[in-house]
């Protein structure tokens, strides 16, 4: 491959050589590499793209006015606001005082990594009068007492949003959000659809502009669940194309569904791409809940792009993906039956994801900043562990 120099792409790309440093220690430029203290660039390297350009135009005022229950929504409503990266807890304390407050709150807690007090923050609202703010608790504590340990008020928290599609309400716009709120408590844990319930996305009108987001990232996520990458891949593409103002926390979740469908279509460099679009976005507010929560989807993706370039928010995001991952199990394996190993380090899973998809030992190191025997070595670890003597047995025991 002919590479350049740092300062042979700035003045291809009309732009500071300090710059394009920045962009080469970023990971923003595919196929760049350090040869001892100087950065190579693939010729055929393209300039970076300012990340929010992936999301939306810069902020403009819309066309027409939200409608009015959007924006008085009580369910998720920080999902569904939209803010600058790093304004989250500004956007928050914004908000008038009172219970849609408080679980925007919740929600920051949550997908900050903090689900103890996401879970003190979301539970004084499980009986709330007010469906779509017990909704919201309920979703919450759902997820945010896997990674506590507190599998049965996990479940509890579950059977509450499935017994919500069974209730009577007259209203239509309600009726959409107990459906979101159901499907959004299974798809991450990938348990069935509950009854009643389909795979295909309706009335999603009545939905707020940023849930309608999210409601197409567990689309998607159901989509990759089904073995139809592309498909998903096309969801999740259509959809960050769409919105005039940019959600945040749904973007960051829809990024996270199209490196799945990237890895399993072996396209690295655009995996890579999402990954890094979401962590522009995540970083400034520290939202990395989804980045522990998604792991073992990635395919190695965060050992190769996040772990050297910020390894500090790597540890604190594997940490999370070992708590959320327990739970995670707990629910799981005996609803499914599905034995996912749950007894392997973060590397030996993402080693192992990729070996169950048919990359080589080299492949994997390449792509994970391994040498190949460390691969093998790995590998072996991970057989061992799981009692099985040919690769070809590693996908029984890997997540989708």
């Amino acid at each position: 491959m002919n590479y350049l120099t740092v300062r042979q792409a700035a003045e291809k790309w009309g732009v500071s050589a300090r710059l394009v440093q920045k962009y080469c220690a970023g990971g923003r430029i595919p196929g760049a590499q350090k040869f001892g203290a100087a950065w190579g660039i693939p010729a055929d390297a393209v300039k970076p793209r300012d990340p929010r350009t992936i999301q939306a135009p810069p902020p403009a005022p819309p066309r027409e006015p939200s409608p009015p229950q959007a924006e008085e929504s009580n369910l998720m409503p920080l999902l569904n606001t939209a803010f600058e990266p790093g304004q989250c807890r500004r956007t928050i304390e914004e908000m008038p005082p009172g219970p849609r407050r408080d679980i925007a709150l919740a929600e920051y807690w949550y997908f900050s990594g903090q689900p103890e007090q996401a879970v003190q923050a979301a539970e004084l609202y499980l009986t709330s009068p007010d469906i779509e703010l017990r909704l919201s608790a309920c979703l919450l504590c759902a997820y945010a007492n896997l990674s506590l340990g507190q599998i049965n008020r996990t479940r509890m928290a579950l059977a509450q949003l499935k017994k919500f599609l069974v209730s009577e309400t007259d209203s239509p716009r309600l009726r959409v959000a107990q459906k979101f709120a159901a499907a959004a408590g299974a798809v991450l844990l990938h348990l069935p659809l509950p009854g009643g319930l389909s795979h295909t996305p309706t009335s999603l009108a009545l939905l707020p502009p940023g849930l309608r987001c999210f409601a197409m990232y567990v689309y998607a996520h159901y989509a990759y669940l089904q073995g139809e990458y592309e498909k998903s891949l096309g969801v999740v593409e259509a959809t960050l194309a769409l919105p005039s103002r940019t959600y945040p926390i749904p973007a960051i979740y829809l990024h996270m569904a199209a490196v799945m469908d990237c890895m399993s279509l072996r396209r690295p460099d655009q995996a890579r791409a999402h990954l890094l679009a979401a962590w522009q976005l995540a970083r400034p507010d520290d939202l990395i809940e989804a980045f522990g929560e998604h792991h073992g989807l990635l395919g190695g993706m965060l050992e190769a792009e996040l772990k050297k370039n910020w390894p500090e928010d790597f540890k604190r995001i594997i940490a999370i993906t070992y708590q959320f991952s327990a739970g995670w199990l707990g629910v799981h394996n005996p609803f499914t039956g599905h034995d996912v190993a749950g007894n392997l380090t973060t590397t030996e899973f993402a080693a192992a994801m990729l070996a169950a998809r048919g990359w080589t030992n080299a492949e994997i190191g390449q792509h994970m900043n391994l040498s190949p025997n460390t691969v093998k070595r790995h590998l072996s670890s991970v057989m061992q562990k799981l009692q099985i003597r040919h690769r070809q047995e590693l996908k029984k025991y890997m997540l989708q």
